[in-house]
């Protein structure tokens, strides 16, 4: 049986509540004891996440607060499981009662209802985006677990339908997250005219991980890169991964993109900071590719739970360009598969310590 709601072995998460139901929220099992959490940090991450911030995006109205049930004492986490609540003030279930019996086209509407037969449709139950606010509170703290050994995180908006960044300027401020000033703009007329004709746009979202340990895990089967994608592609609407060069390097050759090593680090960073599937050192750079938004106010042919032939309109609120709110979320996923490939890579260090108390590579000399 597959546990669906849960992701990470030792650290490791298990989110629960739908988008319309009264609150959702994260368990997060597995965190040591004595981390001292900032808190402020957590909402800075679910602010850049929330609903409602600006014209670009969706219009429903969520301050994401949350509480702390369990885990945490005078401050620092206490090594039991750490419950987070965001209870959901803004949602107004009534603009679904129309389409309860049609499947929206894009949506998880079809396979969730041929799948489990009895659905929540407002606004897609445990498959909205909604759910992702719990996934930002837990990857908040593997950041801040993180950032004990030094390791730090940033990402953005690096493409929006046409329109490509070409510079990275990972503290640029804007209401798109768009790394690159001089097409902010240009993205956000894409989004806006989007919006106009009733249609949504797509777009890819960067994230970079630095000041990783080398060797973060395992062979084959256990590689952080398969781990990484596996994670990202748990993120509603993503429809591909890439690391470093990613589908460019197909029209390479060896010479082009071998990342040289020097004395003092790579040359270049083609590979994304993963060779073999074990982290190398070098930045981890993941992009994300998110589809346009399945739910848009225009006419398409779609059934209903009878298989009959109808034409649906989405109405409600929705974002243009989900890629928008989608980097805190990718960030959150990054740092969730690190922190616990981290955890895992210090217990199989003490393990061998205990099993080879005389260094296996010098015994005998």
């Amino acid at each position: 049986m597959i546990d669906a709601s849960s992701f990470g072995k030792l650290f490791k998460i298990t989110t629960f509540g739908e988008s319309h139901g009264p609150a959702l929220g994260v368990i997060v099992d597995g965190c040591p004891s004595g981390l001292e959490l900032d808190l402020d940090l957590i909402r800075k991450d679910l602010d850049r996440r929330k609903p409602g911030q600006s014209k670009l995006v969706t219009p429903r109205k969520e301050n994401d607060d949350f509480e702390i049930l369990s885990g945490v004492f005078e401050g620092k986490t206490t090594g039991v499981p750490i419950c987070f609540l965001i209870r959901n003030t803004n949602a107004k279930s009534k603009d679904y009662s129309e389409i309860k019996d049609l499947f929206r086209p894009g949506h998880a509407d079809f396979t969730y209802h041929a799948k489990y037969r009895h659905r929540d449709y407002r606004g897609g139950g445990r498959s909205s985006a909604r759910e992702t606010a719990a996934r930002v509170a837990a990857g908040a703290i593997a950041k801040q677990l993180l950032s004990t050994i030094g390791v730090t995180f940033k990402g953005g908006v690096v493409r929006i339908g046409s329109v490509v960044a070409k510079k990275r300027d990972f503290t640029l401020v804007n209401d798109l997250n768009c790394v690159d000033p001089d097409v902010v703009e240009a993205m956000e007329k894409e989004v806006s005219t989007a919006r106009k004709e009733r249609d949504s746009v797509g777009a890819e979202v960067e994230v970079i991980a630095e000041n990783l340990p080398i060797g973060l895990g395992e062979p084959i089967f256990g590689k952080i890169d398969a781990a990484i994608a596996a994670a990202m592609l748990s993120i509603p609407a993503v429809k591909g991964v890439e690391f470093g060069l990613g589908f460019e390097i197909a029209k390479k050759r060896g010479t082009e993109v071998n990342d040289r090593m020097r004395e003092d680090g790579f040359v270049s960073n083609n590979h994304g900071g993963v060779l073999g599937g074990l982290t190398s050192s070098a930045p981890l750079v993941v992009r994300i590719a998110l589809k346009p938004t399945s739910s848009i106010p225009q006419d398409i042919e779609s059934v209903d739970k009878n298989l009959e032939n109808k034409m649906i309109s989405t109405r409600g609120r929705h974002d243009p360009c989900v890629g928008i709110r989608a980097v805190p979320i990718a960030e959150a996923m990054l740092a969730l598969v690190l922190v616990d490939y981290w955890l895992q890579d210090l217990a199989t260090k003490k393990a061998q310590e205990n099993f080879f108390p005389i260094d296996p590579i010098k015994y005998g000399d």
